[in-house]
């Protein structure tokens, strides 16, 4: 595999990593049809969990199967497809080395009652990573929860696991529970903060939500007032996000939310590439739509990302 000149300029932010981590990096981002733009697609597929079978497949009965989502994610041509150890198993015997498989390890559910103590379980390890032969382990925190700081253990424990045998990792870090409101938790000072945090827990890869213009943090809007820092329009929120994590040393991919429009995430595309992200990990805006619908979203979105459209 040749590494173009853009992925070895990005790698050299990495240069603390081991080999193997690094080459797994590379893995990632040189595969599908963005190899070696800087830029990266990935389909996470942990909604089944998330919020049910019913609610998350009804609409395009296809995706109850696990190998809808996975065949999804090459046939398009994506970087990297993510998913929990139940859907990797079935689905990764027959598609193995088809596309980079990034393995969900922690999940919530929306069965459970935690809100102020917002939290995830464990389903899977870094053996089972391995295993699988994915290319990368993901773990989800919640900056602001009560039992964040408790998580942010759980991972930098397992970021250690996963870089002593050539794993990096995709750490998703969603503000939410303790006194954040619900505005707070897409706050362009909140989400630049998850991201800042990801970064020091050694996070190679950071998911975050798009930021809106709203400020959380009363000491924080004092600071953006008077440093002037622009957050008028989305390509310049993103730009303060990427700024937060380590001055653009990280590579970061936004989340595509919840359900919206073509119009709607074809925009959040652009305001990505216009602020120096590295792309997008969209999940529900691609496999509750119809498959040809879907292929023909990401066509876009991939093309977004090259400069295209």
């Amino acid at each position: 595999m040749r590494i173009s000149p853009r992925v070895q300029k990005i790698l050299s932010n990495y240069d603390s990593e081991n080999p193997a981590v690094k080459a797994k990096l590379a893995q990632l981002l040189m595969n599908g049809r963005l190899g070696g733009t800087g830029k990266m697609i990935i389909l996470p597929v942990d909604q089944g969990i998330e919020h049910g079978p019913a609610r998350s497949f009804a609409v395009n009965p296809g995706g109850y199967d696990p190998f809808y989502h996975h065949q999804l994610a090459i046939d398009a041509g994506l970087n990297a497809y993510a998913a929990p150890l139940g859907q990797l198993e079935v689905s990764t015997g027959k598609l193995y080395g088809q596309v980079p498989t990034i393995l969900k390890l922690n999940h919530s559910n929306s069965l459970s009652r935690l809100k102020e103590d917002a939290d995830q379980a464990i389903f899977g390890s870094v053996e089972d990573a391995l295993r699988l032969g994915c290319t990368a382990i993901g773990f989800t925190i919640y900056p602001g929860s009560d039992q964040g700081l408790e998580q942010m253990e759980e991972i930098a424990e397992l970021i250690r696991e996963a870089k002593a045998v050539g794993l990096p990792t995709v750490l998703w870090s969603y503000p939410r529970g303790g006194n954040i409101t619900k505005d707070g938790e897409t706050a362009i000072d909140v989400v630049a903060y998850a991201a800042h945090l990801a970064s020091q827990l050694g996070a190679h890869v950071i998911k975050v939500k798009l930021p809106t213009d709203f400020i959380e943090q009363k000491e924080a809007k004092k600071e953006f007032d008077g440093a002037k820092i622009a957050i008028g329009t989305q390509a310049e929120r993103v730009a303060e996000v990427m700024r937060s994590c380590f001055a653009g040393r990280r590579i970061v991919v936004f989340s595509g939310g919840a359900a919206k429009d073509t119009a709607s995430v074809l925009d959040d595309a652009r305001a990505i590439r216009d602020g120096g992200g590295n792309g997008s990990i969209i999940g529900r805006n691609c496999f509750r739509r119809p498959r040809d619908e879907a292929l023909e979203l990401l066509d876009t979105l991939v093309r977004i990302f090259q400069g295209k459209e």
